[in-house]
């Protein structure tokens, strides 16, 4: 058993918060969303709504929590603020390049996908959302490329 000194162990201690705490900094929520910031209720029109990114960054996905991968931006691509009825919400990508998306939801949470909308398309279904702030990125493997981010009530 190896014993560490005093000094050693605070070292040790702030070695660890900052390889806990460091991956999460690069991703700012409070940043200004890099295609805008919409407010959206249950039974919104035109369903599904739709915005044009560019995917992809200069961040590694891959070292948030959770199983997520692709290179994002610093700031969320998008931010929906949702009034939920307790019904699904769904976001999903569509491209030609390969589109990953991560989602920092209203409960703090990371969710994360890669190719559950087919093909090289992403896709996160909050089956009973809940109302509040989803932060959405959507990443790219390999080079970034244009894509749609769809936010969708319907299945």
């Amino acid at each position: 058993m190896t014993r560490l000194t005093t000094s050693a162990a605070v070292a040790a201690a702030a070695l660890a918060l900052f390889a806990v705490a460091a991956p999460a900094a690069a991703q700012d929520a409070s940043l200004t969303a890099n295609s805008g910031e919409i407010s959206l209720s249950s039974g919104f029109t035109p369903d599904p709504y739709r915005v044009n990114v560019v995917s992809g960054g200069n961040v590694n996905g891959g070292a948030l929590p959770g199983s997520c991968v692709g290179m994002i931006s610093d700031a969320p691509d998008l931010e929906v603020t949702y009034d939920s009825n307790g019904g699904p919400l769904t976001f999903r990508t569509q491209s030609g390049g390969d589109t990953t998306l991560i989602i920092n939801g209203p409960d703090g949470n990371w969710y994360c996908d890669d190719d559950s909308g087919g093909g090289v398309n992403a896709r996160v279904t909050f089956g009973s959302a809940p109302s509040g702030v989803y932060d959405i990125w959507v990443g790219a493997i390999g080079d970034g490329a244009a894509a749609t981010l769809m936010v969708t009530e319907l299945r």
